[in-house]
């Protein structure tokens, strides 16, 4: 078996572990359990994209894993080394993340195996336009069936060929554009979605890093400031994590990226990286930061918090002992195995799942989803109105006591709330409410072991409520 076969088969059997881990906690029937564990349906397909005189036969997958809620949710990935376990894997752990979140959708995943580094824009239309006729003609896709996203190796760009491409086979439904989540803005998508996972990232690590007795036990305080972060990816998800938690005060002392990675003890200004990183294509050879080649040995250095926020099966029995960080938080899906969380957790490490620490994606992906069927931008209707009123309290406070507020903090207090203010209060609710149901669980059932074993129970507990309000199970 090739090595990416096998990889997916090794995070396939870890999603499948911790499922079985926390569903033995359910007190629910075997039958129901089942039911709640397998994926409903897998759609392969192969299909020939024509490229400059040459023909190139391109496999895709889709994989709805749960239809308990409609539309089923996930992303598309484009990567040579995507494969049927993997895609699995991935719609399992959306079914859950949904759950966690209280997102009413079931999970699904796709991908199609395509280099986007290596491919041109020509390409790279061609086969996102061919993938989506394809899902199109199997009902696959559509606001009230599946709705796909973004994931590794796919963006804003190709979501808008889905979109386009959908409304051209639906012409004249007035939701089409719902079709697909993670669009540019210009053409329905919503400000906040491109930052959406790596501040859910920040909010649940600063609400994690709330609770005394929790990080007391780690030998840390309370709140964020000064703790000592290693990010594995500096990509989206990981350039978005670093900034809010570096604005936060906690301190970035290494950044791991797949040509190599960037380490200093006294922090690295993320910012600086940032523009470093567009100029020269790289993290490495950075001003003031030592270069790791082996940027995967950055994984075992010294730090509080470690967030791999890149592939799965990063931490894994060969390496996990020699992790010395005090929390690892999962940016990333599925970056720890089953073998190497049973190591981290007897060295008493805290692990805060992905199941939920990433899924403010997801999250946001429901308020675009939410925006593009009411037709109307969030905001719109009260921003002006909200101006208004808080306009008449300042008045009234000027009166009362005859100072003036100047112009910046008076434009601070009586700035309505626009799309993105909104869409970020509502991630930040969403994750704050996620984490307390979780821990609550764990603290009301504590042979539940773990924050991911919790997570997993909500989950379940939460699915198998639908499936027996549905009156499918007693």
């Amino acid at each position: 078996m090739s090595d990416h076969l096998e990889e997916g088969k090794k995070f396939l059997d870890t999603v499948m572990h911790y499922y079985d881990k926390a569903a033995q906690h359910t007190g629910l029937s075997s039958g129901l359990i089942e039911r709640i564990r397998h994926c409903n349906s897998t759609y392969k397909v192969i299909f020939p994209v024509e490229v400059d005189g040459e023909i190139h036969n391109i496999e895709g997958i889709r994989v709805q894993h749960s239809n308990h809620k409609l539309p089923t949710k996930g992303g598309i990935r484009y990567s040579t080394e995507v494969s049927e376990d993997e895609v699995k894997a991935l719609a399992t752990l959306m079914t859950f993340k949904c759950a966690v979140v209280n997102v009413p959708f079931g999970g699904a995943k796709g991908g199609v195996k395509i280099d986007p580094r290596q491919s041109s824009p020509e390409m790279l239309e061609k086969v996102t336009r061919r993938f989506a006729a394809e899902l199109i003609k199997k009902n696959l896709i559509g606001p009230a069936v599946d709705v796909p996203a973004p994931d590794y190796g796919t963006g804003g760009r190709e979501m808008g060929w889905i979109a386009d491409t959908y409304m051209t086979f639906k012409f004249g439904d007035t939701n089409a554009q719902g079709c697909v989540t993670g669009k540019p803005v210009g053409i329905g998508g919503i400000r906040g979605r491109t930052e959406a996972t790596g501040l859910g990232v920040f909010f649940g690590l600063r609400e994690f890093f709330k609770f005394e007795d929790d990080v007391k036990k780690l030998g840390l305080t309370t709140g964020l400031k000064d703790k000592t972060v290693i990010i594995q990816g500096f990509g989206n998800v990981g350039f978005h994590t670093a900034k809010f938690l570096h604005e936060e005060g906690a301190k970035i002392i290494g950044i791991a990226e797949y040509d190599g990675g960037v380490y200093n003890e006294n922090g690295i200004n993320i910012g600086a990286l940032d523009e470093h990183r567009k100029a020269t294509k790289s993290v490495t050879k950075f001003p003031g930061a030592t270069d790791i080649a082996d940027s995967r040995s950055m994984l075992n250095m010294p730090c509080d918090i470690l967030i791999p926020a890149a592939l799965e099966n990063q931490i894994n029995e060969e390496n996990a002992n020699s992790i010395k960080a005090k929390v690892i938080a999962e940016a990333a899906n599925g970056p720890v195995t089953m073998q190497a969380e049973e190591i981290l957790l007897s060295k008493g490490i805290v692990i805060i799942p992905d199941l939920y620490l990433n899924a403010g994606g997801v999250t946001v992906s429901y308020f675009e989803w939410l925006k593009n069927i009411s037709n109307v931008r969030f905001g719109r209707m009260g921003k002006r109105a909200d101006e208004k009123s808080f306009e008449k309290i300042i008045g009234s406070v000027e009166t009362l006591t005859g100072k003036k507020l100047d112009a910046e903090n008076r434009a601070d207090i009586t700035h309505g709330s626009d799309e993105e203010d909104i869409v970020r209060s509502g991630l930040e609710d969403t994750m704050i409410d996620a984490y307390h149901e979780m821990r609550n669980a764990l603290v009301a059932k504590p042979e539940l072991g773990d924050l991911r074993t919790a997570a997993f129970y909500v989950s379940i507990q939460k699915i198998a409520l639908s499936y027996q309000m549905l009156g499918i199970f007693p």
